[in-house]
């Protein structure tokens, strides 16, 4: 790209707005003048991510040396366009995946796009916390053992929470029983750089891994990997897949973000991983001197199907205050403070190298000065509610046939019987209730209902009050 922009060239050539010349005024302050020139096109010193031979095949390289891979891809539709390139690069249409049921929503589309048929497992949780912890190996070795007919299993390791999973005794069951290991580590591109840390997927066994590059590290957003290793995978059709659901026009500065990130972590990557962890661990502090603020710590490891504990991201249970996530993080909102995550309990903080400095301390205080105002309130601890009392919809069609059915909409409390056309999912505990091609049952929708009436977050539906559903067309 530089070199490109140095020879001072005139574009004839896309994009329309020929090196900022053409940008929108308001939005071209935005951006630096050489920021508007490095938005570049397929010139022949840029390479070509679909069939790379030249700086894109280097990059892509050199990251898989960094991460211990043995292929590497980029990925511009972020860690949901790399979660679909490896199962639809891995799996074939029909073929059937062991899932956790609150594996992200791009598991799904993976289900849609590729004709997957998904046996669910339900992840462990904490009811202390409200939270999903991770899935036990057992759970794994029993449903392979079951059903000879699967041939991946996927987890999600570390979750929001960075709680990971035992990912190595994972994928040799998996393995015992001829099935890939495939990981959605969105939430560990940073993992590998501190002994603190839960080892990485790729060291693990994992066959192939998809990881948010720009969640926790230097690239931009949407800028995600997409790693694989062994014999049990086809290299070239998961880079036929990748192409497949890739724009023919990626955005170069998307790409040399990725690259800028991975040459930023291969100089400094022990020391960003300490900063990350070192200013955690002040927030952590600072928590503390609130009696009675329950934070997420290396507690949790006590539990059987947690063996690594992401340390910089930052879960406090409000609730014990007697407020939710979700007002919590309001008030947070209107102090200029804006948080990572909220659910019905807890706020979580997502810390990273780029916050260890003077101004996240002054950052902090704040966060301390709004909790305790909410302690001096005095209010009753938030009721605790088991989410996990889940039902069990029956399936009657694959995920992709009830996609591509014709839907009709009908209230909530008259859908007995009718197959859905689309997920609903509460959070927490963040694990669907139904997904398209699974039937309403009565449990199902006395669930919905009481999930309603306790103000739980809703994700899925097209009706976001939930008075109506869609269903498939009779």
């Amino acid at each position: 790209m530089v070199a490109y922009e140095k020879q001072a060239v005139y574009p004839l050539h896309t994009p329309g707005h020929k090196g900022g010349r053409g940008l929108d005024t308001e939005f071209k302050a935005t951006l630096s003048e050489l920021g508007q020139r490095m938005d570049v096109s397929l010139m022949a010193e840029l390479d070509d991510l679909h069939t790379p031979t030249g700086c894109i095949k280097e990059a892509q390289a050199l990251a898989a040396e960094l991460y211990g891979s043995e292929q590497c891809f980029f990925a511009v539709n972020g860690t949901t366009g790399a979660i679909h390139a490896m199962l639809l690069g891995t799996l074939r249409p029909q073929d059937k995946i062991l899932v956790p049921r609150n594996a992200h929503r791009s598991v799904a589309g993976a289900l849609i796009l590729g004709g997957l048929e998904a046996k669910f497992i339900l992840p462990e949780y904490d009811a202390e916390w409200g939270i999903n912890t991770q899935v036990l190996p057992e759970q794994i070795e029993h449903a392979l053992a079951s059903d000879p007919a699967i041939k991946a299993v996927l987890i999600t390791s570390p979750n929001y929470y960075g709680l990971a999973a035992d990912v190595e005794q994972i994928a040799q069951i998996a393995h015992r029983y001829d099935a890939l290991l495939l990981v959605d580590e969105a939430h560990g591109a940073h993992l590998g750089f501190s002994e603190l840390l839960p080892r990485p997927a790729l060291a693990c066994g994992a066959d192939a891994c998809a990881q948010s590059t720009h969640k926790t590290l230097g690239a931009l957003t949407q800028c995600s990997m997409l790693h694989i290793q062994g014999t049990r995978i086809n290299a070239q059709r998961v880079a036929q897949t990748l192409s497949v659901l890739t724009t023919t026009s990626p955005n170069y500065l998307l790409l040399a973000s990725l690259d800028a990130a991975r040459a930023q972590l291969a100089q400094q990557g022990r020391a960003m991983a300490d900063s990350a962890l070192r200013a955690a661990a002040f927030l952590r502090r600072e928590l503390s001197k609130i009696e009675g603020l329950p934070v997420l710590n290396e507690n949790i490891l006590k539990r059987q199907e947690v063996v690594g504990f992401d340390a910089a991201r930052v879960t406090v249970c409000v609730a014990s205050l007697g407020i939710t996530g979700s007002e919590a993080g309001a008030l947070l909102r209107s102090r200029g403070i804006a948080v990572e995550l909220v659910d019905r309990n807890n706020i979580l903080f997502l810390i990273t190298y780029a916050d260890d400095n003077e101004e996240f301390k002054k950052v902090v205080r704040v966060i301390v000065a709004v909790l305790r105002e909410v302690q001096a309130r005095a209010l009753l601890p938030l009721e605790q509610t088991n989410f996990m009392q889940l039902p069990a919809p029956r399936a009657q069609l694959t995920t992709q046939a009830a996609f591509y059915k014709e839907v009709e909409e009908v209230p909530l409390k008259s859908a007995h019987n009718r197959i859905s056309a689309e997920q609903i999912a509460f959070y927490p505990p963040g694990i669907p209730v139904i997904i398209p091609g699974e039937v309403f049952s009565e449990e199902v929708i006395d669930y919905c209902i009481k999930m309603l009436e306790l103000g739980l977050a809703i994700t899925g539906p097209s009706d976001s009050t939930l008075k109506h559903v869609q269903v498939v067309k009779r």
